[in-house]
């Protein structure tokens, strides 16, 4: 799992790190019961704090998504993951709303965003289908 973050967002590291593995497990790149990476090496890979480190993954305990396990380390929640199909529309929603202020900013109208995005998944769905065969 690679992490991206951005120290000139101004949303803390901490959250990014929530929102990214949030992410992750609601579209499948992380699975039920795979570890996430420990702490430190982590730490040392993006040049952070641990305790930014702890905090992400203190959060996403609270939230339901993580459970740690002692000795072991942290994993994705198998049972009562809050990552529903509702947090996976909520996700969702949240990176079409992105889009849509992107396409107002330029100058992008309603019917020209709906074609775009009608083609995008025309060639999303022929990509899918030609990596099947």
């Amino acid at each position: 799992m690679i992490f991206q973050i951005d120290f000139k967002s101004g949303t803390p590291v901490y959250l990014q790190l929530v929102e990214q593995i949030r992410h992750a497990a609601a579209s499948g790149g992380l699975r039920t019961g795979e570890p996430l990476p420990s702490i430190r090496p982590l730490a040392e890979e993006l040049r952070v704090n641990r305790n930014t480190i702890a905090k992400a993954y203190a959060e996403l305990e609270s939230q339901g998504v993580i459970e740690t396990v002692p000795g072991k380390g942290c994993f994705l929640k198998a049972v009562g993951s809050p990552l529903t199909k509702t947090a996976r529309n909520d996700l969702l929603v949240q990176e079409i709303d992105r889009a849509v202020v992107a396409a107002h900013h330029l100058q992008i109208t309603d019917d020209e965003l709906l074609a775009l995005v009608k083609k995008r998944l025309e060639t999303f769905e022929r990509k899918n289908h030609a990596a099947r065969d």
